[in-house]
């Protein structure tokens, strides 16, 4: 079967130093780009970090220094990324707590504009743990009948998602073959910012979700104690956090004139 598709849509995945979305970085990059018309073009690069790959993660995705020495940075390669995926909506395995919120960091650092506007994600792990509870390599076995091989790297990772996706479409009469429908199904708690620092009530206000001031409105926080807004701007949160955080603000200050 084919996905019924509005837009085309991304499926991708990143091999990274580690698990941190603030401080991590991406070593591999993959993008399978499937359009409406079932056309897909796809694009794997290596990226270097420009920091040490820890041996343990080196062990998982065979991602090493030594592979990476003479690749490009992910500056060097963000046009190329950002012009890929610009007009599409996105995909991928633990995407909306991962992969996602790490591209979004990359580019930022890369001065390069990202956001989720005009897009929406699916996430293909959160659909196979509403349904099956597994993991990526069960649910390729489950739902495709194949074993996968090569399993963390990018490229075999990325392809299998998409795989996934088509057959968990196929064999649950309850998920429509749309990609917003699949976005909704597949997401969490709904959060401004990709991290979970900000979320919203029931009237779409930012809230903030951690910390001394968790449950209180933003832009109340914010216009009754003006420092928590610098200390939060300079403490260790993702860039994408202070962005939003950043946009609230002005908005607050341009509501006022």
């Amino acid at each position: 079967m084919s996905l019924n598709l509005t837009k085309p849509i991304c499926f991708f995945d990143l091999e990274t130093t580690g698990i941190n979305i603030t401080s991590d970085r991406v070593v591999e990059i993959s993008i399978l780009k499937v359009f409406p018309n079932g056309n897909k073009e796809s694009k794997t690069w290596l990226v270097n970090p420009e920091m040490p790959i820890p041996a343990l993660v080196s062990a998982i995705h065979g991602v090493t220094d030594e592979r990476v020495a003479n690749e490009p940075t992910f500056k060097q390669l963000a046009p190329e990324i950002s012009a890929m995926i610009k007009d599409a909506d996105l995909a991928g395995f633990n995407s909306n707590r991962f992969d996602i919120p790490l591209l979004a960091e990359e580019m930022l650092r890369a001065d390069m504009e990202f956001d989720m506007k005009g897009r929406v994600a699916v996430d293909v792990q959160t659909i196979f743990h509403k349904m099956e509870q597994r993991t990526l390599g069960a649910a390729y076995k489950f739902y495709c009948d194949k074993s996968l091989e090569n399993a963390h790297t990018a490229e075999a990772d990325t392809l299998a998602t998409y795989e996934v996706l088509k057959a968990q479409v196929e064999r649950y009469d309850e998920l429509e073959n749309d990609t917003k429908f699949l976005a909704e199904f597949s997401s969490r708690r709904k959060f401004a910012d990709f991290a979970g620092f900000l979320s919203y009530n029931k009237d779409d206000q930012e809230l903030f979700a951690f910390g001394k001031h968790k449950g209180k409105l933003v832009t109340d926080v914010l216009d009754k104690e003006p420092g928590y807004f610098g200390w939060l701007l300079n403490a260790d949160f993702p860039l994408y956090t202070k962005k939003v955080l950043t946009a609230i603000k002005l908005r607050a200050l341009n509501n006022k004139f």
